[in-house]
């Protein structure tokens, strides 16, 4: 990846993590990777940032190897609580096949749009890589940002700005994370499939925050409880209707090795 984070470290729990709408978002994330936690003792985490999922995965009695590229997010998720079972380590995504040579692990993990930050050719390497690192049936689930979320189109439309709220449909958006220039790339369900080749089959994709807004818009929610609590409860209803994942701000996919 060609951005480090480490600007964006400082700011990052701020800004999302103790956010209203960052932690509505993370427990519907946990929700569904609960279901998919059977048989699974080691984890990998990529794209850890401050190591929020992590410290919760490692609360839960797994064995959890979190990585980040970012020193400083690194740095960051080393100062909250110490697990006995959790380790961080600066790795780059591209390196973790010699990083990890040699273990395997059940799980790997990578939430809320890291996988963003890869293009195409480094996002099918990244599955190459994985299925080295996984053990038999070992799974792959992925916290994604689709094209076509209708919640940043009809944001930008209100502003009047058109362009922008057709973005995702180019090959690479620039995107501004906490003062870090980002190179992000969006995929729906289909298009992971595809880079994910034949040593991957999906078992399904579920819409995370179709009804609930993205975090940017936590200035005009944050006084709103109501509202919020409202928009979480239709979240709940349609939260295996897998045909919105597209529609809505990321989406899970869970993949599994053959």
């Amino acid at each position: 990846m060609n951005a480090s984070f480490d600007k964006a470290a400082p700011y990052y729990d701020a800004s999302f993590t103790n956010s209203k709408i960052g932690k509505i978002q993370r427990e519907l994330v946990y929700k569904q990777l609960e279901k998919k936690m059977i048989s699974v003792q080691n984890i990998l985490e990529i794209n850890c940032g401050t190591g929020e999922d992590a410290r919760w995965l490692a609360q839960q009695n797994f064995r959890v190897t979190a990585t980040d590229i970012s020193t400083k997010m690194i740095e960051v998720a080393k100062s909250k609580v110490v697990h006995e079972n959790l380790t961080f380590n600066k790795v780059d995504i591209k390196a973790i096949a010699m990083e990890f040579s040699g273990q395997k692990f059940d799980l790997i993990f990578s939430n809320f749009g890291g996988l963003n930050c890869l293009s195409k050719p480094e996002l099918a390497q990244f599955f190459t890589d994985s299925n080295t690192l996984l053990s038999e049936k070992g799974k792959m689930v992925l916290v994604i940002m689709p094209k076509h979320t209708l919640w940043e189109q009809g944001y930008f439309l209100a502003k009047a700005q058109f362009s922008s709220a057709f973005r995702r449909n180019k090959e690479v958006v620039v995107a501004d994370v906490d003062g870090e220039k980002v190179p992000t790339y969006y995929y729906n369900p289909k298009d992971i499939v595809n880079l994910a080749g034949n040593d991957f089959e999906m078992l399904d994709h579920k819409p995370i925050g179709f009804f609930v807004p993205p975090s940017y818009l936590e200035s005009f929610f944050k006084n709103k409880g109501g509202i919020l609590r409202f928009l979480l409860g239709l979240e709940n209803k349609i939260s295996n209707r897998s045909f919105l994942s597209k529609r809505a701000d990321h989406y899970i996919l869970t993949l599994q090795k053959r």
